[in-house]
C-alpha cells in the first residue's frame, strides 16, 4: 500500500494537478476543500502527509495548522503549506504556525514531488 496524503485545497485545478502527480508516484491521495471541518477530516484520515492551502473557505490554513500542532497524536504530522502569496511575511507565518515546508503557487511537478519525498522518505 502506498503512503497516504491528504490535500486540503479549494481550487479544483490544483487538487487535480497534485492528485495526478502524487498518485503516479504511488501515493494514495484524499482531498478536502474547506477549512470548516478540516481538523476532523485530518483526524479521521490519519495521513502520512498533509498538503494544506493557506486560504480556505471557513478557516485559514494557518489556524488549522496551529490547532493541528496542539493536537495530541497529530502534532508531528508533516505539513506542506501552499499559498498564492509568497512574500517573506507569509513564509514566516507558516513557520511560526508549524509548517514543515512552504511552497508558493504556481509550482512545478518536480517541486511537489521533491518536497513530499523529502518530508516522507520511502
Amino acid at each position: 500500500m502506498g503512503k497516504r496524503v491528504l490535500v486540503i485545497e479549494d481550487e479544483p485545478n490544483i487538487i487535480e494537478a497534485i492528485s495526478y502527480i502524487l498518485s503516479r508516484d504511488g501515493w494514495r491521495v484524499h482531498t478536502h476543500a474547506n477549512g470548516h471541518d478540516a481538523l476532523d477530516v485530518i483526524r479521521a484520515q490519519r495521513p502520512d502527509l498533509l498538503i494544506l492551502d493557506v486560504m480556505l473557505p471557513g478557516r485559514s490554513g494557518y489556524d488549522i495548522l496551529r490547532d493541528l500542532r496542539e493536537a495530541e497524536g497529530l502534532d508531528d504530522l508533516p505539513v506542506l503549506m501552499l499559498t498564492a502569496r509568497g512574500q517573506a511575511k507569509d513564509r514566516e507565518m507558516a513557520e511560526r504556525a508549524g509548517a514543515s515546508r512552504f511552497m508558493t503557487k504556481p509550482f512545478s511537478n518536480t517541486e511537489v514531488l521533491d518536497a513530499v519525498r523529502a518530508m516522507v522518505p520511502s
